[in-house]
């Protein structure tokens, strides 16, 4: 259905992760941005989990061979079908030949492109998910490359309902834009130096009372030495009052390491499932989204909040996305 004419600096397949095999060591994987992810699968009429392209900084081309209903969510990778630029966060629908290409990332890092039917890769425990380093799941268990087709599941009834409608509004044209789009409060304000928001991790309390205000007023840099499994940062020096041995527990997405040398780690999306550095906070599930779409260069600051507060900020979002899906399906009943 498709096929990838250039590869980009970094493109795979990923859905919502690779859950129920932690115990046995293995990798969760899944998409950086859950958020954009779920929310580009929702406006082709899929499941949230279906699969979709993770695209990174520097993006693909890829030819459609058949017509097909796509949105693309997350970071501006500047997208355009045919040289002709197009938006983010809504419905498209694509003629067959046409090539989408990207240009200048003008904010964050990383684009969700999702088809009708999701893409058709089978699963490696219950996942799509690529996990690159052990060469799992995915497409081959590989980033893309050039000359490599994927192809897409059937369509859900939803999907041709969408399809249906914007084909019939199609004139000359390679493509047709759908004239609505996502409620501005679901999309995240992506900027080079946010505030991330975060609860105090399960050792706050064995830091330094320095360390532990310069965590929460000084900024950090995320480093080269950053990737789908962890951003290190750099910033003040975090110690512990006392030198202490801790014995390894789980971790999860957004978990904030520090080991002996005072820069934090923050893990993400390809982390290990056990860590034994001390941990000084853990990212509200809601800035999450934020957090990944950094990229090395980028500054950041950490704010905390209650455990009641991210609970709240979580189940916030979850209500609007809840309301975007009836209102897509209400739209084509």
């Amino acid at each position: 259905m498709i096929k990838i004419m250039k590869p980009g600096l970094l493109t795979s397949v990923q859905d919502l992760g690779r859950y129920k095999y932690q115990k046995y060591g293995v990798i969760v994987s899944g998409a950086m941005d859950t958020l954009s992810h779920r929310i580009a699968n929702l406006l082709v009429g899929n499941q949230e989990n279906a699969a979709t392209l993770e695209i990174t900084l520097l993006g693909p081309v890829i030819e459609f061979e058949e017509d097909t209903l796509i949105s693309i969510c997350g970071g501006d990778l500047s997208p355009a079908i045919n040289g002709e630029p197009i938006r983010l966060w809504r419905s498209i629908f694509v003629k067959k030949g046409s090539l989408l290409s990207f240009g200048a990332c003008k904010n964050g890092c990383r684009a969700y492109l999702a088809v009708a039917g999701g893409f058709k890769i089978s699963n490696v425990m219950e996942s799509k998910s690529t996990y690159l380093r052990a060469g799992i799941g995915g497409f081959k268990g590989r980033a893309l490359r050039s000359g490599d087709r994927l192809d897409s599941e059937e369509p859900s009834n939803l999907s041709d309902q969408m399809i249906n409608r914007l084909k019939n509004q199609l004139g000359e044209t390679s493509f047709i834009e759908n004239d609505w789009t996502v409620t501005s409060d679901l999309i995240p304000s992506l900027q080079s130096s946010p505030t991330i928001r975060a609860i105090k991790g399960r050792q706050y309390h064995l830091f330094t009372e320095q360390s532990k205000d310069q965590f929460l007023t000084e900024l950090f840099e995320v480093t080269t030495q950053s990737d789908r499994m962890g951003y290190r940062l750099k910033g003040p020096f975090l110690e512990l009052g006392t030198p202490t041995e801790l014995l390894s527990e789980a971790v999860n997405f957004g978990s904030i390491q520090v080991p002996p040398e005072g820069n934090p780690i923050v893990l993400l999306a390809d982390r290990q499932t056990t860590g034994g550095y001390p941990k000084i906070a853990q990212i509200a599930f809601a800035d999450i989204p934020l957090m990944a779409q950094l990229k090395p260069g980028d500054s950041l600051r950490f704010a905390l909040v209650s455990y009641e507060e991210a609970e709240r900020l979580f189940i916030e979002r979850e209500m609007k996305l809840q309301q975007l899906k009836q209102g897509i399906i209400l739209k084509y009943l």
